[in-house]
């Protein structure tokens, strides 16, 4: 620490809103084990890191850009705030770095700080995928990043195979929210006690549900005909809503869309299966217990990067499985007939239903990290990296 008994100085860095969440729950985490005047925060961030009293050198919209055109359209600004960022973190002397996910605009900073002031200890909360994607980043990353900090359980082991630095596995933030995922007793009606509530969940982006929709309404169609009807829900993200709206109108069966995340929630407690676009959701639904089929589609240049990829999955649960227990169909495969055919068994009482059911069921054990929250765990991690200079 700069001082015996002064207390620690955290520099945080996040990208992107999903950072910002983490931050301020790492925040939240370092108060309640040091006291709310005993640590001083600086860096950058978004609202809710504000909430707990960051005063962020410049706003997070600033630098949370996705897909290459919008990064090279923002090019200038974004390797000006890289520098600036780097800058401060040199004029404040902190006790500890903390880069928060988005690694293209983190890692810069990180490397830079590095280089100037190689004694400061920098953690990084949220491992690349370096198991899935440019496996020698690892290695690399040791050279600017004293510890990872991994929500994914399998990535410590990751990085110690492919040379990358310390790694502990603190848990997924939504280990936290398992109450809000997990229907209390009602909730969820036995599955032939009516029709079978069926969530379809076609992406957060402009470009998923444009991919998406189409052979989604198609199979959902098909697994009606097939199945003998459903309930169909479909919570919507509130900026794309009006698109959404406009594009199942063209669907053999309309579903009921829902908005916010406590409606979105409600239906996860009350659903029996799922069609999903692949992401963070496949994981809130199998936390939450709910069968699903997983697909996704992208594209023809973003086609070509499978060459590259390393993971036997894309699917969240299936990493942590170790085996490829959900079904996922991608790109060519993401049909309206394939889709319906592995939809169809989770809507009744079939082997391929029971199968997900007890595996889902396993997670817990895969994924909790004992009586510490994952802030928790990441906020004590932290610390002990701040009081040791680890390196």
């Amino acid at each position: 620490m700069n001082a015996p008994g002064a207390s620690p100085r955290v520099f945080l860095v996040a990208g992107e809103t999903s950072g910002d969440q983490l931050g301020a729950k790492l925040m939240a985490g370092l108060r309640e084990i040091l006291g709310n005047n005993r640590v001083a925060f600086m860096g950058v961030g978004g609202e809710a890191m504000a909430r707990e009293g960051l005063k962020s050198l410049f706003p997070l919209a600033d630098i949370a850009v996705m897909g290459v055109s919008a990064v090279v359209a923002r090019l200038p600004q974004l390797l000006r705030r890289i520098g600036e960022t780097a800058t401060a973190v040199l004029e404040s002397t902190p006790d500890v770095l903390v880069i928060i996910d988005s690694p293209d605009f983190t890692h810069r900073v990180a490397r830079r700080v590095r280089a100037r002031l190689p004694q400061l200890p920098i953690v990084d909360y949220v491992s690349p995928s370096v198991w899935a994607w440019r496996p020698g980043r690892a290695a690399r990353m040791r050279a600017y990043v004293d510890h990872v900090l991994a929500l994914l359980p399998f990535e410590p082991a990751a990085h110690r195979r492919l040379g990358g630095p310390p790694c502990t596995y603190v848990g997924h933030p939504l280990v936290e929210r398992l109450a809000e995922l997990r229907p209390l007793r009602g909730e969820r009606t036995p599955l032939g006690d009516g029709p079978p509530i069926l969530l379809v969940l076609p992406g957060s982006r402009r470009s998923e549900i444009t991919r998406l929709m189409g052979p989604f309404g198609q199979a959902l169609g098909r697994a009606a005909s097939a199945a003998g009807g459903y309930r169909l829900v479909l919570p919507a993200v509130s900026h794309l809503a009006a698109e959404i709206e406009a594009l199942a109108a063209a669907w053999p069966i309309r579903p009921e869309i829902v908005l916010g995340e406590d409606a979105k929630l409600s239906a996860f407690r009350s659903a029996h299966a799922a069609l999903a676009a692949s992401g963070t959701v496949t994981l809130e639904l199998a936390l939450s217990g709910v069968p699903m089929v997983v697909a996704y589609k992208v594209s023809k240049l973003e086609e070509q990067l499978r060459f590259f990829i390393h993971a036997h999955s894309v699917v969240l649960p299936n990493l942590i499985f170790g085996e490829n227990l959900i079904p996922e169909l991608l790109q060519w495969d993401c049909t309206p007939e394939k889709l319906a055919a592995a939809l169809v068994p989770l809507l009744s009482s079939t082997e391929a239903r029971a199968a997900q059911l007890q595996a889902l069921a396993g997670l817990d054990s895969l994924m909790l990290t004992g009586s510490e929250t994952p802030s928790q765990r990441a906020a004590r991690i932290v610390l002990d990296v701040a009081r040791k200079g680890e390196r």
